[in-house]
């Protein structure tokens, strides 16, 4: 700015300006360009002013111009601006031509202050409708909230209510055997049958509340097990009559607390589904640990039967794992190789949060704050001010050679 200044103040007194023009002039300068923000009115007074003094100013009286219509929004403040836009085409009338003076006026005051104060209201228009646009996400996040909780609610009533009798009276009744006279081989069954009814029972209470409250069990616990739990899981089975061999390969590592509970639910589906489907044939469980995740493989051979095989696409427990692990960056797989059914996870270590949930609510997802503000209105209305300037200027400049 300082130095395009003095280059149009040169060129003003055609190459010989006055001494203190090196020193006073680049100090004014700075001065209004310093104190525009903090008093802008006045600042851009004083560049009409300099600009009347000196011939030059051009340059300052057009960032000045601008950078008053950005800042000043009253009407106030307006009207001060346009009365000291106007006072000072009168006192430069006498000593001017009148077309030349008011086609200037037009190209360095009025159209850049119209241009600032356009693109200041433009602003503030984009800053409210990012405002009430955060406000309507937020609004709408806290109705998604409000329904999936009531969801929630409505799930842990009717488990509670037809699934927690249906097993209450299944314990009441084995631990009414467990107590019976029956053979060694029975009553160990039966003990058990009993035990297994117990958890299950547990289990429900903990998945009830868990429903009702907070994601995780107010004591730390995981609601079933984790991957620390596996081998008791497998021990479980084994009692109850189907062959499984557990292997494991690698150091095991820490996992997040949703896939730690997904590795339970993988292998204890793949047993159930073993079991249901394939019973007394043998199973393999094998844990690979890897530097970023932990690969869980459940096989069994196929049963006898040709009509037994397991159909995957309407087992709804392998559905329920894809829908576990899809959200901790986890993939699940399952198919018939040869005479063996398979089922694979794959459940990374360095998984980004416990996400039991998608992230985003419903709608579209939002756009950065800036790109509203990339609006092509402001680059119409800058052309237009551009052609304006060429068409007046050079105007401006025949008018005053015709003088």
């Amino acid at each position: 700015m300082v130095a395009a200044e003095l280059a149009l103040l040169v060129g003003a007194y055609r190459g010989d300006p006055p001494p203190w023009a090196a020193v006073a002039y680049p100090a004014a300068v700075i001065a209004l360009i310093a104190v525009q923000r903090r008093v802008p009115v006045q600042a851009f007074a004083a560049a009409l002013g300099l600009a009347t003094l000196t011939g030059a100013g051009f340059v300052l009286l057009l960032w000045a111009s601008y950078q008053t219509g950005r800042v000043v929004v009253s009407r106030r403040g307006a009207g001060a601006v346009i009365a000291v836009a106007l006072v000072s085409l009168a006192v430069r009338l006498p000593g001017g031509h009148p077309g030349s003076l008011i086609a200037s006026h037009l190209v360095f005051v009025a159209l850049p202050l119209l241009a600032g104060r356009y693109v200041a209201q433009h602003e503030r228009l984009v800053t409210a409708l990012e405002a009430g646009n955060r406000r309507l996400r937020r609004e709408r996040e806290l109705l998604a909230e409000r329904e999936r909780l009531r969801e929630r609610l409505r799930i842990a009533r009717d488990m509670h209510d037809s699934l927690g009798h249906r097993l209450g009276l299944v314990s009441i009744q084995a631990a009414a055997l467990e107590v019976a006279p029956l053979p060694p081989d029975q009553a160990a069954a039966v003990r058990r049958l009993a035990a297994a009814a117990r958890d299950a029972v547990d289990e429900l209470h903990e998945l009830v509340g868990a429903l009702r409250g907070a994601d995780e069990d107010p004591l730390g616990r995981t609601a079933g097990g984790g991957a620390a739990k596996i081998a008791d899981l497998v021990a479980e089975y084994r009692a109850a009559g189907v062959p499984v061999a557990l292997h494991r390969r690698g150091e095991p590592r820490a996992l997040s607390p949703a896939a730690d509970r997904a590795a339970y639910r993988v292998v204890e589906e793949g047993l159930t589904n073993a079991a249901r489907h394939a019973p007394g044939r043998p199973v393999t469980v094998t844990l690979g640990w890897e530097p970023d995740a932990l690969l869980i493989d459940v096989v069994n051979p196929l049963p006898a039967g040709p009509g037994e095989a397991p159909d995957p696409g309407r087992c709804h427990g392998l559905r329920g794992l894809r829908e576990r692990v899809a959200p901790i960056g986890g993939l699940v797989d399952h198919r018939r190789t040869g005479e063996t059914f398979r089922l694979f996870a794959m459940l990374p270590l360095a998984a980004s949060g416990d996400q039991e949930e998608p992230a985003a609510v419903g709608g579209a997802a939002p756009q950065p704050q800036g790109a509203a503000r990339r609006d092509p209105s402001l680059r119409v209305v800058g052309a237009a001010i551009a052609t304006l300037l060429f068409v007046l200027l050079p105007g401006a400049m025949m008018l005053g050679s015709g003088g």
